[in-house]
């Protein structure tokens, strides 16, 4: 089946070209004291254009994956490779956004921004250059006027709003996003899906997201895949046959909705 792909970015590398490529990633950690294998032997390509959204039930290794390709946590083996070349350390060009933003409560919202840049794998830019990125990524996700604001004085989704913009102003190909709208409620987070296809069009080459949220996983991904537990595995792919964005279309995916609620309720007593 041949995916057709709304808004894509503008991207000088052909679709067949891979932004991220995982091969055979294991993971473990230690639980008390037992040995515990988070996910085991998973392989994933990212391609242009694609957001493809990870779904699967607590504990199955979603949120650890998302670490290890940023280079939050190792992996015990497997190789990673970005735009082509090992990946071994956190990358400028990869953004993540947690379920939680995260943001530092004695900077204002043009700090919270700003303070991506500034990390030490950060891009190196100018003066000129760093501002003209915070007011951009500002303005994509609806925030320009709010930058002497502290995280005090915002809301929930203008909050996460934030966190999503200190994402996009490193201009990342790839987008990590670890169930970033979980905490919102659903008006919130309708407005967030839809902002979040605006803010990352004609820049964000590939999107990975983290999601519980089935209806989430149809509305943005145009592949959807399922994780099981004990230990954290892929199991069943989908294609997206309709075009983003498709939040008046939902109705056109009930048969594909069903088939994969039932292969997660399938994968709760495999």
């Amino acid at each position: 089946m041949t995916t057709t792909i709304a808004d894509p970015v503008v991207s000088s590398r052909s679709p067949t070209d891979v932004i991220l490529q995982a091969r055979s990633l294991t993971k473990h950690y230690r639980s008390g004291n037992h040995n515990v294998t988070a996910f085991k032997d998973l392989t994933l390509s990212l391609h242009p254009g694609e957001i493809v959204c990870l779904l699967g039930p607590s504990g199955c290794g979603k949120s650890s994956l998302l670490q290890a390709i940023a280079s939050l946590e190792p992996i015990d083996a497997g190789e990673i490779q970005f735009l082509g070349q090992p990946l071994q350390q956190p990358h400028p060009r990869i953004g993540f956004v947690f379920q939680e933003p995260a943001l530092l409560p004695w900077q204002t919202v043009w700090q919270n921004v700003s303070f991506g840049l500034e990390l030490k794998q950060g891009p190196q830019l100018s003066e000129a250059q760093r501002r003209s990125r915070i007011s951009d990524a500002l303005n994509r996700v609806g925030l320009a006027g709010a930058e002497r604001a502290y995280p005090r004085q915002l809301s929930g989704g203008m909050a996460q709003r934030v966190a999503l913009a200190r994402a996009l102003a490193r201009h990342p190909h790839l987008l990590l996003l670890d169930e970033p709208f979980a905490a919102l409620d659903a008006i919130h987070r309708l407005e967030m899906q839809k902002l979040l296809l605006e803010a990352i069009a004609g820049q964000t080459e590939a999107v990975l997201m983290v999601t519980h949220d089935l209806d989430e996983a149809l509305l943005l991904g145009d592949r959807i895949i399922l994780m099981h537990r004990n230990p954290g595995r892929f199991g069943q792919q989908w294609i997206i046959p309709q075009p983003r964005p498709r939040f008046q279309k939902l109705t056109d995916l009930s048969a594909l909705r069903a088939e994969i609620l039932q292969a997660l309720s399938d994968s709760l007593t495999a």
